[in-house]
């Protein structure tokens, strides 16, 4: 390998995942800090909404569409893509579900709601499924294609293998998810 071929795939690497990365992991999360310092039940019910809503149309977006889109591409570049999701995969999202988790419990707890209900415990049994599919197996497969694609000579099979499996993922995540949003509205209604 020539010097320059290095020197190309460091900067490829280091590219990868860059400063903007990590701001889409802080901005949901100083966002969430900021509402429950302000006090503010509005707020809370709008960072609540927004930060559910990205996650569900991201995972509805990534289901539905990119796994078809992807189905037709080749080896090459599926993982080429797969690389380009890396830093919302990796960054975003969790914090998405962080803030759509924390925040949600926080505004069940200031209306009063009790966590012993009937469908709060459903709701709980749903966000058990989708923290486990999150952040069990989502995010630690995002952490094996980060560094499988900062090595020199990533293994392009695996790459796809992988983020492949992270897209039916994210998509089955939608069907909890939407089930979660029954469940609230129907908790909300039956509980006041």
């Amino acid at each position: 390998m020539t010097q320059s071929n290095t020197r190309g795939s460091k900067t490829e690497r280091s590219a990868i995942v860059g400063p903007g990365s990590f701001l889409t992991l802080a901005i949901p999360v100083v966002a969430l800090l900021v509402v429950l310092l302000s006090g503010s039940h509005i707020l809370l019910n709008y960072i609540h909404v927004l930060t559910a809503a990205t996650w569900t149309g991201t995972d509805l977006f990534m289901g539905l569409v990119m796994s078809r889109v992807m189905r037709g591409l080749s080896p090459q570049s599926r993982a080429e893509i797969i690389k380009k999701l890396v830093p919302t995969m990796l960054f975003f999202m969790p914090a998405l579900a962080a803030v759509t988790i924390t925040s949600g419990f926080y505004l069940a707890s200031s209306i009063g709601l009790s966590f012993f209900s009937r469908p709060l415990i459903l709701i709980f049994a749903i966000l058990g499924i989708l923290s486990v599919q999150g952040f069990g197996l989502i995010l630690p497969n995002e952490v094996r294609v980060f560094l499988e694609t900062s090595k020199a000579n990533p293994n392009i099979e695996k790459v796809v293998k992988i983020g492949m499996r992270n897209i039916y993922y994210a998509g089955s995540q939608t069907i909890f998810q939407m089930a979660m949003i029954f469940m609230m509205g129907y908790g909300i209604i039956t509980l006041h």
